[in-house]
């Protein structure tokens, strides 16, 4: 530990200039752009920090027991699933999350991939690029008046509603902890998401209760041609049964920007497959929202540690 000051640990190589100016009276400690969790022990044995900022990699039992000045952990944006929360509460250590800071710029991300679906965006780019012209003999889908299901009505959850009923869309949402829903937003129970539903989007957190809750069961209760989008978290979809579901025809395409091992493996299943719009989980990747996210994960952890 710094005999200066004490440690903020950041488990990736920069934090917003933004961020940093609310830490001046911290030692900020980088762990590197891909730290493994060994990396991120190794470093809480060295530096023994009362908070760290969680961008990459997962923070677990063992970074834990190695910094008794253990504070806060604060989540660099909103999915808190690489942070062992369970262990967090024994050791009265607090985890909190800059929900919200990134919602414009995931839901934006999420709304691209689903037109980039309907649209045949990337399809039609490569055969233009390739010298076609497919004037006559492509249909693409016409999102207005087409029902999108929401799994997960946070803030990004909610603004893509907005923006999907801005284009006249029907939207029905799922959400046990969401209260007072916007009028344009149906809740709606699961059965009905997959019965009712063009297209789903996925904006929840991945939990053990909703681990792969998109399966071969739930695929084949969907609308024969749906539209599939994850900008949440890969595990929440069962990668085979998606794969097999865009084969039949059961769905007819699917936006992913999340994978249940991440970096995806090369090979991979989905690769190749021209109904699958594939990103590198970059959704929440903007310059607007690694400001708002550094700064919130900043302040969030500064909250904690003053009380």
């Amino acid at each position: 530990m710094s005999a200066e000051k004490p440690v903020f640990l950041v488990t990736g190589a920069d934090l917003a200039a933004e961020a940093l100016a609310l830490l001046g009276a911290y030692e900020v400690v980088y762990a590197g752009k891909a730290p493994t969790e060994d990396d991120i022990v190794a470093l809480c044995q060295q530096h023994d920090p009362v908070a760290i900022i969680v961008r990459y990699g997962k923070v677990g039992a063992a970074a834990m027991a190695a910094a008794p000045s253990l504070k806060v952990v604060s989540k660099h944006g909103s999915g808190t699933d690489t942070i062992d929360k369970a262990t967090a509460a024994a050791r009265g250590i607090q985890v909190v999350a800059a929900a919200g800071a990134n919602a414009a710029a995931v839901a934006e991300h999420a709304m691209a991939l689903l037109l980039a679906c309907a649209k045949s965006v990337v399809a039609l780019d490569q055969r233009m690029h390739a010298g076609h012209w497919d004037k006559a003999t492509h249909k693409s889908v016409e999102l207005e008046g087409r029902t999108v299901g929401l799994i997960g009505l946070g803030a990004i959850g909610l603004r893509f509603a907005r923006m999907a009923d801005a284009m006249g869309m029907r939207v029905l949402g799922f959400d046990p902890y969401a209260k007072d829903l916007p009028t344009y937003v149906v809740r709606a129970e699961l059965e009905t998401i997959w019965r009712e539903s063009d297209a789903i989007s996925l904006h929840c957190p991945l939990t053990a209760d909703n681990a792969k809750l998109l399966n071969a069961q739930t695929l084949a209760a969907c609308r024969k041609g749906v539209i599939v989008v994850n900008t949440a978290r890969g595990g929440l979809i069962d990668e085979a049964a998606l794969l097999q579901a865009i084969r039949s025809g059961q769905v007819a395409s699917a936006g992913l920007d999340s994978f249940a091992i991440e970096p995806m493996t090369a090979p991979h299943p989905f690769h190749g497959e021209a109904r699958i719009t594939l990103s590198p989980h970059i959704g929440g990747v903007t310059d607007d929202a690694y400001v708002k996210m550094g700064v919130g994960a900043a302040q969030n952890a500064l909250a904690v540690l003053h009380g």
